[in-house]
């Protein structure tokens, strides 16, 4: 990457500061673009989703890595939930969705209760396993909540061969007239359920898959406690993805816990943060970190600006702790400050491997949260910031009384809000596709086959707020 005119400017720049130069391109289409890292993780599209407690669980993990990107479980968890997520992350489909499922005898309100948890919103009625029927939201309108969805499921399905690839897959929904189906395998048995744009994401991402072709997926450690011992359980459970995380992670305790990680000698990467100048990039380095997570204070959810006056700009962030790792051989993730496809492609072209992404994701079916509706009828999800008051007082759950009080009085406290869910993209896949798009488009702007090659070839200029305003859409007419 270089700056226009090769000229830096003397301050730091956020993302909303920078734009990118169309250069000569000889990419023919967004498709011939690899989205793939290079930094180890094996991800297939550069998009990590942040370890935080309203936005990462067992759903969002298993959707965004059938997509190709990888999610990282929070710190907080117990470790034997943490066992649990990771082992069923791992039995997931790469291809099929896990369906909601219930039995004929179920009622509409067990039904209505599960629903909200698919974007799809449907679930597959079993008789011994094998299914009888579909039942959406359509089918318990009019009816009595304690109704059985036996007498109110569509028994007019088709079911599909889990042999089957994704085009054949949507060939078969798309002549049938269906919008979804359940696949089952050679004895009959639910398998999972594919949607139309299911099987034709499926021809666009590649999964991101271990050596036993399960979905992937990370976890988050601390830096106090029994640093070795949680490392140890984690890698017995087959995370690919150790991630090191503290606020401040230029301090002696990183250093510490890394040291204590590396002397298990992992064979999965290792991310340690948070830092944003090249000497904190150095230090985490030299103590064993594969990957370098950048960014303090440019999150949705995160008071520390405010708070603390402790931070720095995100782009410029990024731009310096590139050029430092590189210079190990290392990789940064951009982790934070994110709020358009335009920034995760600008966090690339600065030479960051993955994007890291938390409250853009909260609002979505898949995370973790319960869906309420406002007074206006609008869905959301309660998204909070690690510092909360809401964090804290699930971390510091074990204490005495008199602990948790004291711990009260320096709560943050009001890094949360509510999430609205996009109608027109309630689901993380669909934005997913928003962002993939963006970044895709960006780098055939670029002349750029791939993430290293966009990274080369990205020219950056500095704009005004009202070249920033210039660039966007004006839904609403002049």
């Amino acid at each position: 990457m270089r700056f226009l005119s090769d000229t830096r400017p003397a301050y730091d720049l956020t993302y909303d500061d920078v734009f990118m130069v169309p250069r000569r391109s000889g990419v023919a289409s967004r498709y011939d673009v690899d989205l793939a890292s290079g930094d180890g993780t094996g991800t297939t599209i550069p998009i990590v989703v942040a370890n935080m407690t309203a936005v990462s669980g067992r759903r969002m993990a298993e959707t965004i890595a059938r997509r190709g990107g990888i999610s990282v479980l929070p710190q907080d968890i117990p470790l034997d939930i943490v066992e649990e997520v990771v082992g069923w992350v791992k039995g997931r489909h790469p291809v099929f969705d896990t369906a909601i499922t219930l039995q004929p005898t179920d009622t509409v309100s067990d039904a209505l209760a599960l629903l909200p948890k698919r974007a799809h919103r449907a679930a597959v009625v079993l008789e011994e396993g094998r299914p009888v029927g579909v039942i959406t939201e359509a089918d318990c309108l009019g009816v009595d909540r304690f109704t059985q969805v036996g007498h109110v499921m569509t028994t007019d399905m088709v079911t599909l061969k889990h042999t089957m690839e994704p085009r054949e897959a949507f060939d078969v929904l798309s002549s049938t007239r269906h919008r979804l189906a359940p696949a089952v395998d050679d004895d009959g048995a639910l398998v999972g359920i594919l949607t139309r744009t299911g099987a034709l994401r499926s021809t666009i991402y590649r999964p991101a898959l271990d050596h036993l072709d399960r979905l992937k997926i990370g976890a988050a450690i601390g830096v106090n406690g029994d640093v070795a011992g949680k490392t140890k359980r984690l890698l017995e459970m087959g995370v690919d993805c150790l991630v090191v995380d503290t606020a401040h992670g230029h301090q002696e305790r990183m250093l510490e816990a890394l040291a204590a990680v590396r002397s298990l000698d992992p064979t999965v990467p290792v991310v340690a943060g948070n830092v944003v100048a090249p000497d904190g990039v150095h230090d985490l380095v030299e103590a064993g970190a594969d990957i370098i997570k950048v960014g303090v204070g440019p999150g949705a959810m995160c008071t520390t600006r405010m708070m603390t006056g402790v931070g720095r700009p995100q782009f410029s962030a990024v731009v310096e702790c590139v050029e430092a790792a590189r210079r190990h051989g290392k990789h940064v993730w951009a982790d934070g400050g994110v709020r358009h496809p335009r920034d995760v492609a600008l966090a690339l072209a600065a030479g960051a491997s993955q994007v890291m992404i938390g409250s853009w994701f909260a609002g979505t079916h898949e995370s973790p949260g319960d869906l309420h509706i406002n007074a206006d009828g609008r869905p959301y999800k309660e998204s909070f910031g690690m510092a909360s008051a809401r964090a804290v007082a699930g971390r510091t759950s074990s204490d005495n009384a008199f602990d948790r009080a004291r711990k009260s009085l320096y709560e943050e406290g009001i890094s949360s809000s509510r999430m609205f869910l996009d109608p027109k993209r309630p689901g993380v896949e669909d934005l997913v596709d928003e962002i993939c798009s963006g970044v895709r488009s960006a780098a055939t702007y670029a002349g750029a086959h791939d993430l290293e090659e966009f990274h080369e070839r990205a020219v950056i200029g500095v704009q005004s707020p009202a070249g920033f305003a210039e660039g966007r859409p004006l839904p609403g007419g002049w």
